[in-house]
């Protein structure tokens, strides 16, 4: 991370993400300090647990300063770098420190001001801004307070003289023991809103810690070296309940915990639990805890929708691949049975049964485990629905997928069999009340026609929300899947 002087400087910050997001982690720089950089220029890659995307830069003139680096960890609302626009510095009178001390000034409060989404969008008269609520927009007001990277600031309150004490009374004696001393204590600066998020989640008041980083910033380690030395007190500095033991009248009390964190080895390597993994990670738990699941399973026969799709690829000289013909499928089951192509409203109480069918693939991405959406699915002929499926799947080879095409998904499709398995009991995504697992296609002996035989044999595994229905639809859905697969041409009633 470089930076010069910031004197006049105007802080481009990380936009608000959208969708209850609020951290994102920097990916790249596009720029570099002493760069010049006109408006919407795209200056940074950002991922979110959503997308990856390319900012734009609000403001044109030269990069002078770079707040964070590559793999950092930045939140809403926290500066990305900052930007001098031109004859800025000439503006600026020299050793005008004092003036910054009493208070910033008319172009100090005009230069921390963040665009608002008032006016026109940028995209539509102008530039290409690609985040919510960022662009080259007419600004409203926020706090003019500097964060602080490297070299302590000239004018920190900590560092300001303040005026003469009035003189002490005389002392007088007393049992009582003396009062605490307010919490005026030399404080640390801490620039990363997430070190003190973690901190207070711990119990620690961060700005006391000693910081290790540049200028004395508290850093990550700091927070983690101090929550060490906790040892056995809970997230909020108590100790915990869970495994206590008694201590003897006067003597220390002594915790033996279950809560304690794991210790680790040079040997070990810890992962923090960020971004998608974090959104993962908690979906998925709510998931589990909010949904009374069922899953259900059926072996299928799978022979001739293999040679449907080979005869239909030689009929027509196009590729159809089998998750496109079992989609189709999908959907006219969907559609048959509307339940379950729902979601559960918990806030109404309502179970809501959509119109539209928005197909979900779940997908695994060098990301993570990403659901990318193939909307208005239920109206797309086979053709169609192929061509969008193909292009979803092309996508997750990187995982740089819109925010919207992760969003509003009616119905999951999961194809584990690619990774080898037959099985598994997947788990719903959120809100929706049901998906399909698909596994491996893989020869079986099979009773085919009295005879026994070798097929093309699949099992399909089916998981359902049982606040939204009870097996019978689900079962006949299943059924009714499981019935196109072995025999394609039984579909064209419901075509």
């Amino acid at each position: 991370m470089s930076a010069v002087s910031t004197t006049g400087a105007r802080d481009f910050i990380l936009p608000d993400l959208g969708e209850g997001l609020t951290e994102a982690e920097l990916i790249g720089w596009k720029v570099a300090v002493g760069d010049t950089v006109h408006v919407d220029q795209m200056v940074v890659e950002v991922e979110s647990a959503k997308s990856v995307v390319e900012l734009p830069c609000p403001f044109a003139g030269t990069i002078v300063a770079l707040h964070a680096n590559a793999g950092d960890t930045v939140e809403a609302g926290q500066a990305l770098l900052s930007v001098a626009e031109a004859g800025a510095a000439d503006a600026a009178p020299a050793g005008d420190a004092g003036s910054d001390a009493a208070g910033p000034s008319a172009s100090d409060s005009a230069a921390d001001e963040l665009p608002t989404d008032d006016a026109d969008p940028v995209g539509i008269e102008g530039g290409g801004a690609n985040l919510i609520g960022y662009g080259t927009t007419a600004p409203k007001a926020r706090s003019g307070k500097k964060r602080s990277f490297g070299a302590k600031s000239t004018d920190s309150p900590a560092e300001t003289p303040s005026a003469p004490a009035p003189a002490a009374p005389p002392a007088v004696p007393s049992t009582t023991p003396p009062a605490q001393p307010a919490d005026t204590a030399t404080t640390s600066p801490v620039s990363s809103p997430i070190v003190r998020k973690l901190a207070k989640d711990h119990g620690i008041s961060a700005k006391h810690l000693p910081g290790t980083g540049p200028g004395g910033v508290v850093t990550r380690a700091d927070v983690l070296a101090a929550v060490d030395r906790q040892g056995t007190t809970g997230l909020h500095g108590t100790p915990e309940r869970q495994g206590t033991t008694a201590s003897a009248p006067g003597q220390p009390h002594t915790a033996v915990t279950t809560g304690t964190p794991i210790p680790s080895t040079d040997r070990d390597t810890r992962t923090p639990i960020t971004g998608l993994r974090k959104v993962v990670s908690e979906r998925l738990s709510q998931s589990r805890r909010e949904i009374p699941e069922a899953t259900i399973w059926l072996d299928v026969d799978a022979t001739e929708l293999l040679a449907t799709k080979k005869a239909l690829e030689a009929r027509t000289g196009e590729k159809y691949s089998l998750l496109a013909l079992v989609a189709r499928f999908v959907i006219a089951g969907l559609k048959k049975y509307p339940i379950l192509n729902s979601s559960i409203d918990t806030a109404a109480n309502e179970i809501v049964t959509h119109g539209d069918i928005n197909l979900g693939l779940a997908a695994q991405t060098p990301r993570g485990l990403m659901v990318p959406v193939v909307h208005g699915a239920g109206e797309m002929s086979l053709r169609q629905l192929r061509d969008e499926i193909g292009e979803t799947v092309g996508k997750a080879s990187t995982g740089k997928f819109a925010s919207a095409e992760l969003t509003g998904g009616t119905f999951t499709l999961n194809n584990y069999g690619v990774f080898g398995v037959d099985g598994s009991a997947p788990i719903i995504n959120l809100p929706e009340v049901a998906m399909l697992g698909l596994g491996r296609i893989k020869d079986r002996p099979w009773v085919s026609h009295g005879e026994l035989t070798v097929r093309k044999v699949m099992y399909l595994s089916f998981v359902f929300d049982h606040r939204a229905c009870d097996g019978a639809e689900p079962s006949e859905f299943l059924t009714f899947v499981a019935d196109c697969i072995e025999n394609p041409i039984s579909l064209l009633p419901e075509v």
